[in-house]
């Protein structure tokens, strides 16, 4: 039995372990090592396209310091906006289009249209229609940037179980194969302990980059949220800004 023993100590591993579990045993480590590649894939291609929203937003919000509260209809926002693909920018070039199509509407019939409208007065409801644009743009691009988190968070919660569930089925098989053979040695458990112990490693495998890359993902979500959510109030306060100018404008020639 010291032999039998000193064998199989001498080729332990993970493929020995994988040899000795049963059908239902592999199956689950073959779904959780499809799980892990999805994990890495989703945590990769997440992280990149984060990364880059984050980018392209800090660079559109840092033009739009420098141009909205003088001219929320700049020449470099208008055409950086055109450009930028991040959320941020997005969001404003909803807003600006609901703004053109009322002070468009708002513009005198002889006006030509070959040039960018001038500023007029906004209603409460036209007022509200811009702001509501922008609040539905900033659900529309957080749905985007959630897409396939949730994979993140099933496989967070579904990995640990599965390989528990695996580990629980080897061990009471061992046990069953042990009372079936009549044995009550060491040698013959061990071999179907280490199967059903494979489970639990890799679903633990899975589990843990997940858990991490998930935190790590929502946090830089919620701080996208952030930014979208303080920019809609900015423009918002640039609306109002252009208002305030337009109806000086408007009490001025009322003067003459």
């Amino acid at each position: 039995m010291m032999l039998d023993l000193l064998c199989a100590a001498s080729d332990p591993g993970v493929y020995y372990a994988y040899e000795h579990s049963d059908a239902v045993g592999k199956a689950i480590v073959i779904f959780l090592l499809i799980g892990s590649i999805l994990t890495w894939t989703v945590m990769l291609d997440k992280a990149w396209s984060l990364y880059r929203a984050k980018r392209l937003s800090a660079q559109f919000l840092a033009l739009f310091l420098d141009n909205g509260e003088v001219n929320l209809l700049a020449t470099p926002l208008l055409r950086d906006a055109e450009s930028n693909s991040g959320p941020v920018a997005a969001i404003y070039r909803a807003g600006v289009e609901k703004l053109l199509e009322f002070y468009d509407s708002g513009a005198p019939a002889t006006a030509p249209r070959s040039r960018m409208p001038e500023p007029c007065k906004l209603s409460e409801a036209q007022y509200n229609a811009v702001e509501a644009v922008l609040e539905r743009e900033v659900s529309s691009q957080l749905k985007d940037l959630e897409t396939r988190i949730g994979v993140l968070a099933t496989l967070v919660s579904l990995s640990p179980f599965c390989g528990l569930f695996g580990t629980v089925w080897g061990v009471m098989m061992a046990f069953c194969g042990i009372a079936a053979a009549g044995k009550s040695d060491f040698a013959a458990l061990a071999p179907g302990v280490a199967g059903a112990l494979l489970t639990t490693v890799a679903g633990l495998v899975v589990a843990i980059p997940s858990l991490v890359g998930y935190n790590l993902l929502t946090g830089t979500i919620r701080n996208l949220t952030v930014t979208m959510d303080n920019f809609t109030e900015q423009f918002m306060v640039c609306v109002k800004l252009s208002q305030l100018k337009v109806e000086k404008n408007q009490s001025q020639n009322s003067n003459f």
